[in-house]
């Protein structure tokens, strides 16, 4: 469900006046060479950081844009040369490193496969009459490249499993077309259904559902995913159903709480972290109930010195753990550690 204004407003006071809950300490992001830049962090399938570096030179390629005159900023799917760059993977402070020489995706985000491989996916791809851009490289242990494939345009979440699984969640323009997908004589978008699994070599395997064929409604656009090895969890636009995808069944429960782009998952227990304006640092908790998540807590999250949340902090939901990673450090928040309020 969609709110209008001023249900948008009651919830942002609301929200204001919710309790604190202040994050761990976390660690610091441990850099792979001097002067590095953090380009793109994620959570591997272990609970692992893995965190894709540049040196600051390098870094405007990487994140590379277009703007037309007088209009709008898009984000470009290839950088205007290669550019080397480095893919950490950090438990606490020990960390392994990979170097890729010549990257030519922008905008890009790093996942781990099994035997020491690892994904890289660039978040634009363009469709072309002569073939669509190949935004998904497979580098194996050594940094070479294995396998290149499409994954299609809008892409918002990349998250593996440990037997390297590949699951993409798209935003409205990878579901409803962009950048050549879906208009004229072009295939509709590889990600008109808002959620795509792959296989480890990459080949679509399963899709999520239309509205036809599932109650919770169809994805507009994956606001959050949470991927473990045991079940696959989604909230998304526009309804913001809190969906579980098991094997190939999908199960939804209707929720109330709109705006969340992360969610964390333990037992019943589900943890619903930002929202529109002001709400980015919105934490709700909620309980499984029949068919509809029930609002047991509501918290305002906040760094360990009880300085406000960052509106542009990165959040991934691994299970029951949401990791939020700023620039300088990685922080763990257990949902099973919050209590109701």
């Amino acid at each position: 469900m969609k709110w209008g204004n001023g249900r948008r407003r009651s919830r942002e006071q609301t929200t204001q006046t919710s309790p604190r809950w202040q994050l761990d300490e976390g660690v610091p992001l441990v850099r792979p060479a001097e002067g590095d830049v953090l380009v793109s962090a994620s959570i591997g399938p272990a609970g692992e950081l893995v965190a894709l570096w540049s040196n600051a030179a390098d870094e405007a390629a990487l994140r590379s844009v277009t703007t037309q005159p007088g209009w709008a900023t898009f984000p470009d799917p290839a950088t205007d040369r290669p550019v080397p760059v480095r893919v950490s993977r950090q438990t606490g402070d020990a960390v392994d490193v990979m170097s890729l020489p010549g990257l030519t995706l922008a905008h890009p985000t790093a996942q781990p496969l099994p035997g020491g491989r690892m994904l890289v996916v660039g978040a634009r791809c363009r469709w072309r009459p002569n073939g669509p851009d190949r935004n998904g490289v497979i580098y194996d242990s050594n940094g070479r490249i294995e396998a290149q494939a499409t994954l299609g345009d809008g892409i918002e979440h990349v998250l593996t499993t440990t037997s390297g699984d590949v699951w993409v969640g798209y935003f409205d323009e990878g579901v409803y077309g962009n950048y050549g997908w879906g208009s004229g004589d072009a295939p509709p978008p590889l990600g008109n259904m808002g959620l795509v699994r792959f296989s480890p070599e990459l080949e679509p395997t399963w899709r999520f559902p239309s509205h036809v064929d599932n109650d919770a409604g169809a994805i507009d656009d994956c606001y959050a995913l949470n991927v473990s090895d045991d079940a696959t969890w989604t909230c998304y636009y526009s309804g913001f159903p809190i969906v579980r995808i098991h094997g190939d069944d999908v199960t939804g429960w209707r929720n109330q709480t709109d705006g969340a782009k992360a969610l964390a998952v333990a037992g019943t227990r589900i943890g619903l972290l930002g929202g529109y304006g002001q709400q980015h640092d919105r934490f709700v908790v909620g309980e499984l109930d029949g068919e509809t998540m029930r609002v047991v807590g509501t918290h305002r999250l906040v760094l360990p010195d009880g300085t406000p949340l960052p509106p542009h902090v990165t959040v991934v939901g691994r299970g029951p753990v949401l990791h939020l990673i700023t620039a300088e450090r990685w922080h763990q928040l257990n949902l099973d550690h919050v209590p109701a309020t």
